[in-house]
């Protein structure tokens, strides 16, 4: 069974940084792409970043040069850098990974931005 744990999320004052991390279980992941969303109180879950399985990496445009995804494949992890928070990155981030033609999600980790 795969399984998804978030962690890493809190609160931040704007220009401030946190590091979420995403452990996944039940499978071997170094080939599944893996990635993040967010989700904003009465907004659509949209995504944030994803990577491959071979490290190619892609933004929403309003995070990019902020945000960095990355991946240890040994360790079946995906990580969130995120730095020079503002406000509006406030949202549940949740992980996800595609495996066996579907996506499994993590349960999410509140960011919450102060300004």
């Amino acid at each position: 069974q795969v399984r998804l744990v978030e962690s890493g999320g809190g609160l931040v004052q704007a220009g401030g940084s946190l590091r979420l991390s995403c452990a996944a279980s039940g499978s071997t992941f170094s080939i599944a792409p893996m990635g993040w969303y967010r989700q904003a109180p009465g907004n659509q879950r949209d995504l944030v970043a994803a990577i491959s399985s071979g490290g190619n990496a892609n933004y929403a445009d309003s995070v990019k040069g902020r945000f960095t995804i990355s991946r240890d494949n040994a360790k079946n992890t995906v990580y969130l850098q995120m730095n020079s928070l503002k406000p509006e990155d406030t949202a549940v981030y949740f992980c996800y990974v595609n495996r066996y033609g579907m996506r499994y999600w993590g349960q999410g980790t509140q960011v919450t931005v102060s300004s």
